[in-house]
């Protein structure tokens, strides 16, 4: 791939490895609330309605409620089947986090780092195991990141063009989960036009034969990822074009999401954990999703991410920023990018009434310019070089330490919460 530093072997058998092991724990215990929690009080009942075709939850997109309502009508009304779904996207959104570092990098160390440091982040866990919209967006957004590093390192048209295709199906379903990966799903198109402009200069209209994709022209990449994607985005409210009470009109995609919109707008009441950008870079305002007696015993299950990773990955930002300007390191610059877009989303949204777990994209990406200048340190000679390897043990560390509290575990008794309240801001 043209975003390359260096070429180490693939761990994909690390990455398998690591996805399986989050897979056995994300399901672990996965029926526990045995009821309703947090948002699941909407898109549980929302997919349900769903399924006798009455609208409901009008003012997000529809396919991760399409999903919740599948895997309820084949498994049942049942805390696993809400679940379920979250849990092998989970599942495989880390994963095709790992091969997007890959791709990027070509970097060992990095990928194996960043998959770690992404499931030991607390928030890809915790969403990984809750019935709500944004781990089917997340997912989804990862693997369309995925498939087209795939295509740039293809190495034929034709394998290159299938990987296109299915980048540009991911894209497409991503933002008919949820619209929060709007900004990631515009960086596919531009980094190859990037790289277009990079090897052909202005001539970028001419063969298929230049670029960075051989026998890919221009047009052809702003089929597979721009108007491909929107097609699929708009076959997602299908379901809701049957509706008996005021159906989705298949020819009035701007009324349909003028209307979305003002239903998100309209939503201005005051909320104990509402938050904002700035509150959530700095893990400053957390969300208690769950927090009572439930199933037999006290449980806590709060939205928090690592507070080691989340605020080691501000500077490694700016390293990435620099490193790029500097040393021409675009593979850290690439996911630096993507983070920023996905805060810069929320520093300019309207929306009234914002949460911690809108992050969720964002930390995620932070992870990985996070482990590649982590890989930096620990390439380098002298005392500092265990800084590497050990920012990685003690995030897998933090993430044991604080388990019982991000994934429901009975407290031994009512304020062994504090335990993990490390500061007053998280209460």
């Amino acid at each position: 791939m043209q975003l390359d530093r260096r070429h180490d072997h693939d761990p994909y058998g690390w990455c398998i490895a690591i996805a399986l092991g989050f897979l056995a724990l994300a399901l672990w215990r996965i029926g526990v609330p045995t009821r309703y929690y947090f948002d699941e009080v909407h898109y549980v009942p929302a997919a349900l309605k769903l399924l006798k075709m009455i609208p409901a939850n009008r003012e997000h997109p529809m396919f991760a409620k399409e999903v919740l309502a599948a895997s309820i009508h084949f498994l049942g009304d049942r805390p696993f089947a809400w679940r379920i779904p979250s849990v092998m996207l989970g599942t495989l959104g880390l994963f095709a986090f790992s091969r997007s570092v890959w791709h990027a990098s070509k970097n060992g160390w990095a990928t194996v780092a960043a998959m770690i440091l992404l499931a030991t982040n607390f928030m890809w866990f915790i969403q990984s195991r809750i019935a709500m919209l944004d781990m089917t967006m997340a997912s989804l957004a990862m693997v369309a990141l995925w498939q087209f590093g795939a295509a740039l390192d293809a190495g034929s048209p034709g394998r290159a063009r299938v990987r296109l295709m299915l980048a540009g199906l991911c894209m497409g379903l991503s933002i008919g989960a949820k619209w929060t990966s709007v900004p990631v799903m515009i960086v596919p198109g531009l980094t190859f036009l990037v790289l277009r402009l990079r090897e052909s200069g202005w001539r970028i209209v001419g063969r298929s034969g230049a670029g960075p994709m051989p026998g890919i022209s221009l047009a052809e990449a702003a089929l597979w990822l721009g108007l491909f994607p929107l097609a699929v985005y708009w076959l997602t409210y299908l379901p809701a074009m049957f509706y008996d009470r005021k159906p989705v009109l298949p020819f009035d995609f701007i009324g349909q999401h003028l209307k979305m919109l003002k239903l998100q707008d309209s939503v201005t009441k005051a909320h104990p954990y509402r938050s904002v950008w700035y509150q959530w870079v700095t893990d400053w305002r957390p969300i208690w999703y769950l927090f009572e007696n439930v199933d037999g015993a006290r449980r806590g299950i709060i939205m928090l991410g690592n507070p080691l990773t989340l605020l080691a990955g501000l500077p490694a930002v700016f390293w990435a920023l620099w490193a790029a300007l500097r040393h021409r390191r675009y593979d850290a610059l690439y996911f630096a990018v993507l983070y920023l877009l996905c805060i810069g989303m929320w520093v300019h949204n309207t929306k009234p009434v914002q949460f911690f777990y809108h992050y969720l994209l964002a930390a995620s990406f932070l992870m990985a310019v996070l482990a590649l200048a982590l890989e930096q340190v620990a390439r380098r000679k002298g005392r500092w070089r265990w800084l590497g390897a050990g920012t990685v043990a003690a995030s897998v560390a933090l993430f044991v330490l604080f388990y019982p509290i991000i994934a429901g575990y009975p407290l031994p008794y009512l304020k062994a919460y504090n335990f993990w309240m490390w500061s007053p801001t998280w209460r």
